[in-house]
C-alpha cells in the first residue's frame, strides 16, 4: 500500500467519525458528525462496558485516487459465529443484572461494535466508543463516553491498535481471542488482559506435537500481522532445541491477492514437507483455502493455530478432501447453560430495525426478512427457525471463543463487585481510600481486575502479573461427520501448568489423518537412520537433511537417528548389523584342525624317535651304533623326544605356568640336543684326526669329557632361562591390537632380550656344530657321520632362519603355531638326517653293519 493510499485510508477512518468546523470567532467551535457509525447492540446501565466483535470478515476498500475525499469503509461478509459471540456478551450481562449476588442494586450496560476483523476498522470502533455518540442526537458530538472496560477485539493486530488507543485513558480491556505473546509486555500494554493463553504456550504446544509425531520437516505459513509474526518467531525459537526443521516460511497477505496465494501454493507443491503449520486468522485463510481447493492440492497435513482451528466456516463437506485430518490447539471449551435458548430469541420480528439481525437471516437462510431495493434476495417466508443445523450460529455443544467472552464479562462484573465492597479507610488507593460508586474511574477497576479470582462452571479464573490466563488448550482434530461435513473432535489436551514433558496428552487412536488415513503421516527431509547407522549432515542443508552412514567396525548405534556411533568396550565388538556390542571372540591355538595336526605331528615324531631308540637299543652292540659313542646317540634321541613333546605346550589356552614352560622347555631341550650333536661332531672330528701320527686328541674327548661338554653347554642355556624367569618371566596376555574384533590369547615373552638370547644361543651352538661338521665332511670312510650332521644343521638353521620373519608377522595362535611347527620341523630334520641312514643300514643292510665297512677297509 502506498503512502498516499495509507494516508487516505486513515483520513477516511477519522472523517467517518467526526468533523470540527470553526465559526467566525475562534472561540466558537461546533462538533458535527459527517458519518454515523452506530453500535450493533446497546443497553443502558449504571456502568457501561464496550464490546468489539468481527461481525464481518471482509472490507470493501474505497478508491484512493487522491482527487476527492474517499468514502467510508464498508464491511461485508457476515460472520454468524462472531455474531454469536456478541450475543453471549449480551447473555452474560443479562445474567449478571438478574443475579442478586453480583453488583446488588447496580446494573451493567453495553455497547457492541463491529471491527470487521481488521485493525483499521477496529480503530474506528474504539474511537466511536470514546467519542460517545448519542443515539438520540446523531448530529452532535457529546462528551467522552463513560464506559469502564472493553471486551475484545478478536485478533492480536486489532487488540494492539485498540489497546494503544485506550492506554492514555487507562481503560482496561479483556481480549477473548488475542493470543500474541507481544501483548504480555506490561510496559507497552499496561491495561491489556486476556482470557485466552498467550502464544508463548501455543508455540510450545505445537513444538511438542511436532516432536511427538516425529514431524521433523514442516512448512510454516503465517498471517501478515503481529499475531502471525510473533507466533512464527516463537515457534522457530522453540524448535531450535529440537530436531524439527522448517522447510519454508511464507506469509499470507493481510489483503489477500490471488497471485500471492498461487506463489505460496507453488512452494507447497515443490516441497517434500507434508506437514504445514499455520498461524493465521479465519479472515485471510478463507480466500487462501478457496484458491487451495481450486488448485486441487491434497496430501497436506495441516496443523492449525487456535485462531482458525474451530472456524465453522470450514466445516462444509466440500472442505473435507482438502482439510480433513487437520489438527491443532483450540481454546478450552466450556459450558453456558442458557446459551441455546437465548440464541433462539434473536429473530427479525423481535429486532425489526437491527441490520445485523437481518444479515444473520440472510446468511443462514439466503432470504431477506424485509425485502427492499437494496437487497437482491427473495423474501423470507416467516417460518424459518433457528435449528442446530445452523452450526455457524447455533453450535452450542462446545463453546470456546464464546466461553472466553462469557468469562471476560464475568471477570469485569466480579472486579466491579469487589470494588463496590470496599470499606472506606481500608481501600487500596491513596490514603486507604475506596472508589466512589457514582464516579468510578477505569484505572480503579483495573486494580481489582488484576487481583480478581473467581470460579465459573467449576473453572478458576484469574490473571497473572502480565494479564495472562491459565495456559490450557484442547487438541482438536477435523474428522468426517455422518453427512460428510467436518466435525471438530477433541482428541487430547495441553496443560501448561504441568511439568515439562507431561503437558501433552493425545488419544492417537481417535485420530483420522489427512487423506482419511489411520496412520500418522510422515514428514521428514531424510528417512530415519536405522540402528547400525549414524546421521551425516549434508553440507549447506538443515540438520534434518542427512545421509545415513553405517557405523565403523567396533562401533554401534542401537537407536534410530543416532547422531554418532558408540565405541564398544575393550572386551566387546560390534555385531554384523552394528546394533549391539557382543563379546569378542577369544582365539588361541586350540585342539582344532590346526592344533590336531600339530599334535599328531608331535606324537608321531616322538613315536618315531622312541622307535629309533628301540632299534638302537636292540642293536646297541653293532658297529654302527657303537661308533662315535653310542651314549651320545641315546642322549640325542632322548633330547629329540623332549623336543617333539614340548611343542604340545604351545597348544591350548595360555596359563601362567604353560607360558613359562613352553619357551624354557623348548630352549633347554634343543640346547641339550644341539650340545649332544656338538659333542658327537667333536668326537667324529677327533676320531679321524687321531689316526694321524703324533695326534692323541681322543684322550681329551673321552666319555667323561663328552658329558662335561654337553652339561656345560646345556648349563649355559639353563642359566639364561633361569635369569629370564627370575627377571621378567613370560606371562599370558590378551592381544586386542592386531585384530580389533578378537581377543587373541598369547604368551608374552616378557623380556624380548631374553627370548632372543635363548634363540641366539641355540643358533650359536648350531653354527658351531655346522662349522665343525663341515670341516670333517671329507674324512675317509664309507660312513662319515659328519656329512649327515652338516645336512641336519643346514636344515636346522634354514628352519629357524625362516621362523624369525614368520614369527614376527604372525599374531597370537598363528605365532604359536609357527613356533610349534619350527620345533617339529627342525626336530624331524635332525631325526631323519642323523638316524635315518643308520636305521637303514641296521634294518635293511645288516651286511654293512661292520667296522670294516664303516672304516672303508672291507676286503674286495
Amino acid at each position: 500500500m502506498t503512502s498516499l493510499a495509507l494516508f487516505s485510508l486513515l483520513y477516511s477512518v477519522f472523517s467517518s467519525l467526526f468533523h470540527i468546523t470553526t465559526a467566525a470567532r475562534p472561540t466558537a467551535s461546533k462538533c458535527t458528525l459527517l458519518n454515523s457509525f452506530q453500535p450493533g447492540f446497546v443497553i443502558q446501565g449504571d456502568y457501561v462496558i464496550g464490546g468489539i466483535f468481527p461481525l464481518h470478515f471482509n472490507l470493501n476498500m474505497p478508491d484512493f485516487n487522491g482527487i476527492y475525499r474517499p468514502p467510508p469503509i464498508n464491511c461485508s461478509g457476515f460472520d454468524p459465529r462472531a455474531f454469536r459471540w456478541a450475543q453471549i456478551m449480551r447473555l452474560a450481562v443479562e445474567e449478571i443484572n438478574q443475579n442478586p449476588l453480583l453488583l446488588w442494586n447496580y446494573t451493567l450496560g453495553y455497547k457492541i461494535f463491529d471491527s470487521c476483523g481488521y485493525p483499521l476498522t477496529g480503530q474506528r470502533a474504539v474511537l466511536s466508543m470514546l467519542n460517545g455518540v448519542s443515539e438520540e442526537n446523531t448530529s452532535m458530538c457529546t462528551n467522552a463516553s463513560s464506559f469502564l472496560a472493553v471486551i475484545g477485539p478478536s485478533g492480536s493486530a486489532q487488540s494492539i491498535v485498540v489497546s494503544r488507543i485506550l492506554q492514555p485513558f487507562r481503560i482496561p480491556m479483556i481480549s477473548y481471542a488475542a493470543s500474541c505473546a507481544c501483548l504480555s509486555d506490561r510496559q507497552k500494554y499496561p491495561t491489556f488482559f486476556r482470557v485466552i493463553p498467550s502464544d508463548d504456550y501455543q508455540v510450545k504446544a505445537i513444538a511438542r506435537m511436532l516432536v511427538h509425531f516425529n514431524w521433523t520437516w514442516v512448512g510454516l505459513l503465517r498471517g501478515d500481522h503481529d499475531y502471525g509474526r510473533f507466533a512464527a518467531k516463537g515457534l522457530l525459537r522453540e524448535l531450535q532445541e529440537t530436531k524439527v526443521c522448517v522447510a519454508y516460511q511464507e506469509m499470507i497477505p493481510l489483503l489477500y491477492n490471488h497471485q500471492g496465494g498461487l506463489r505460496i501454493m507453488k512452494v507447497m507443491r515443490s516441497s517434500t514437507a507434508k506437514v504445514v503449520v499455520v498461524f493465521a486468522a479465519e479472515g485471510e485463510m478463507t480466500p487462501f483455502l478457496r484458491d487451495y481447493m481450486t488448485q486441487n492440492i491434497t496430501g497436506i497435513q495441516w496443523v492449525a493455530s487456535e485462531a482458525w482451528i474451530t472456524a465453522s466456516v470450514f466445516s462444509g463437506r466440500e472442505y473435507y478432501p482438502y482439510l480433513g485430518g487437520t489438527i491443532g490447539f483450540g481454546i478450552k471449551k466450556g459450558h453456558i447453560s442458557r446459551l441455546g435458548d437465548f440464541l433462539q430469541t434473536i429473530n427479525p420480528e423481535r429486532y425489526p430495525n437491527n441490520v445485523l439481525v437481518h444479515e444473520l437471516w440472510e446468511s443462514l437462510y439466503g432470504c431477506s426478512p424485509f425485502p427492499s431495493s437494496v437487497t437482491q434476495m427473495p423474501p423470507c417466508s416467516g417460518q424459518e427457525t433457528l435449528l442446530e443445523q445452523n452450526s455457524a450460529y447455533m453450535n452450542t455443544s462446545s463453546p470456546r471463543v464464546a466461553y472466553n467472552v462469557y468469562k471476560a464479562v464475568y471477570a469485569i462484573a466480579h472486579s466491579l463487585h469487589n470494588l463496590l465492597l470496599c470499606h472506606p479507610g481500608r481501600g487500596p488507593f491513596q490514603n486507604n481510600s475506596c472508589a466512589q460508586s457514582n464516579n468510578i474511574h477505569p484505572w480503579q477497576l483495573q486494580h481489582y481486575l488484576q487481583e480478581v479470582n473467581f470460579q465459573i462452571a467449576g473453572e478458576e479464573v484469574d490473571f497473572d502479573a502480565k494479564g495472562d490466563s491459565v495456559p490450557y488448550y484442547d487438541i482438536i482434530s477435523w474428522q468426517r461427520g455422518p453427512e460428510g461435513n467436518i466435525e471438530f473432535v477433541n482428541v487430547g489436551l495441553f496443560d501448561g501448568t504441568k511439568d515439562v514433558g507431561e503437558e501433552l496428552l493425545i488419544q492417537e487412536d481417535g485420530i483420522m489423518w489427512a487423506g482419511h488415513q489411520s496412520e500418522v503421516p510422515v514428514s521428514v527431509c531424510s528417512a530415519s537412520c536405522l540402528p547400525g547407522f549414524r546421521k551425516a549432515v549434508r553440507r549447506r542443508e538443515p540438520i534434518c537433511c542427512f545421509d545415513c552412514v553405517p557405523c565403523d567396525s567396533g562401533k554401534i548405534s542401537n537407536q534410530t537417528n543416532s547422531v554418532d556411533c558408540t565405541i564398544c568396550p575393550e572386551d566387546f565388538w560390534s555385531n554384523n548389523d552394528r546394533t549391539a556390542c557382543i563379546s569378542k571372540k577369544v582365539e588361541y591355538l586350540t585342539f582344532d584342525s590346526l592344533g590336531i595336526a600339530l599334535t599328531v605331528m608331535s606324537v608321531v615324531g616322538a613315536c618315531f624317535t622312541l622307535a629309533v631308540c628301540g632299534v638302537f637299543f636292540c642293536h646297541r652292540h653293532t658297529a654302527i651304533v657303537r661308533v662315535n659313542n653310542s651314549e651320545l646317540s641315546f642322549f640325542i634321541l632322548f633330547a629329540l623326544t623332549l623336543c617333539f613333546l614340548c611343542s604340545l605346550l604351545f597348544i591350548g589356552k595360555p596359563t601362567y605356568w604353560s607360558c613359562m614352560l613352553r619357551h624354557t622347555a623348548f630352549s633347554i631341550t634343543f640346547s641339550l640336543c644341539i650340545s649332544c650333536i656338538l659333542g658327537k661332531t667333536l668326537v667324529v672330528l677327533a676320531a679321524f684326526t687321531a689316526t694321524r701320527p703324533g695326534h692323541n686328541i681322543m684322550k681329551w674327548l673321552g666319555p667323561k669329557q663328552q658329558r662335561t661338554i654337553i652339561s656345560s653347554c646345556t648349563l649355559v642355556q639353563v642359566v639364561i632361562c633361569a635369569a629370564w624367569l627370575i627377571d621378567v618371566p613370560p606371562f599370558p596376555s590378551r592381544n586386542t591390537q592386531y585384530e580389533h574384533s578378537k581377543i587373541i590369547l598369547e604368551c608374552s615373552v616378557g623380556s624380548s632380550l631374553a627370548f632372543w638370547c635363548v634363540l641366539g644361543y641355540i643358533g650359536l651352538q648350531a653354527c658351531l656344530c655346522f662349522v665343525l661338521a663341515f670341516m670333517a665332511r671329507k674324512l675317509p670312510g664309507n660312513f662319515n657321520e659328519a656329512k649327515f650332521i652338516t645336512f641336519s644343521m643346514l636344515i636346522f638353521c634354514a628352519v629357524w632362519l625362516a621362523f624369525i620373519p614368520a614369527y614376527i608377522s604372525s599374531p597370537g595362535n598363528y605365532a604359536d603355531a609357527v613356533e610349534s611347527f619350527a620345533i617339529l620341523a627342525s626336530s624331524f630334520g635332525l631325526l631323519f638326517c642323523l638316524f635315518a641312514p643308520k636305521s637303514y643300514i641296521i634294518l635293511l643292510k645288516p651286511e654293512k653293519n661292520t667296522k670294516q665297512h664303516l672304516m672303508g677297509k672291507e676286503k674286495k
